[in-house]
């Protein structure tokens, strides 16, 4: 078993069997999420320690609708507001896992959601950028962000274009999907950078990608295939006027 393996089982023992409740989820959610780490992460290819330690932590429940707080732990996504989804516990790990981001490292999120997938980023590095293109969401997300005392700096606007003044960022994740990488977040994304997303291709199939920026152009490798919502904005725009 080589250390890092080592250090996942270990960090997987304790999320099991270690009984310290959580003190804004209770005993019960702290559980379903051992349970999560244990069968649906571990028990399959997530295996960076740090990766399981954080979705360990996250209190997932506070990020999705109450209605469907009691299923914030199922190996499924699940809705929230403006038509837009929390993906499922797997998937966060599997992006988050592909990028392999070490500790101050600048990374900038496209799609911030309920602030779920944010929240576990914050866990790996203290530089996380997130962009909402529905307000509202964005400022839900920031404050729930700011309550659980996740550093993460939150704004309200189209990812397609990026965030510029901050750029360039050591990786990058879009978490919906469009048929191409935006050229302006290709830009922001230093040489050497790691950026995964969805692209959707023919009949509308949807193929997650790694891409690595290299001497300022795109290696693109394939993951596994997956169901995002589409990128609006800009992209959906200049989709429309291509019909």
């Amino acid at each position: 078993m080589s250390g890092q393996s080592k250090k996942a089982f270990g960090i997987l023992f304790l999320l099991i069997w270690g009984g310290e409740a959580s003190l804004l989820g209770g005993q019960d959610y702290d559980l379903e999420r051992r349970r999560m780490v244990a069968f649906q992460l571990a028990g399959r290819d997530i295996t960076d320690a740090r990766v399981l330690g954080a979705m360990g932590r996250v209190p997932r429940h506070l990020f999705v609708n109450p209605v469907f707080r009691d299923r914030a732990y199922d190996d499924h996504p699940l809705p929230i507001e403006e038509g837009q989804t929390i993906s499922q516990p797997y998937i966060v790990a599997f992006m988050t896992q592909s990028l392999s981001l070490r500790a101050g490292e600048k990374v900038l999120e496209i799609g911030t959601g309920s602030g779920y997938q944010a929240a576990v980023l914050a866990c790996l590095t203290d530089r996380v950028y997130s962009i909402e293109i529905h307000c509202a969401l964005a400022e839900k997300a920031d404050r729930l962000l700011r309550r659980l005392g996740y550093e993460v700096r939150v704004r309200c606007g189209d990812g397609y274009h990026g965030w510029p003044e901050e750029a360039p960022f050591d990786a990058m994740m879009i978490t919906s999907a469009a048929k191409l990488v935006p050229e302006p977040l290709l830009d922001q994304l230093r040489d050497g950078g790691r950026l995964v997303m969805p692209l959707e291709g023919a009949f509308g199939r949807q193929v997650l990608v790694l891409v690595t920026k290299t001497r300022g152009r795109p290696v693109v490798r394939r993951l596994l295939d997956v169901r995002f919502v589409p990128m609006t904005g800009e992209v959906e725009s200049r989709n429309k006027r291509k019909k």
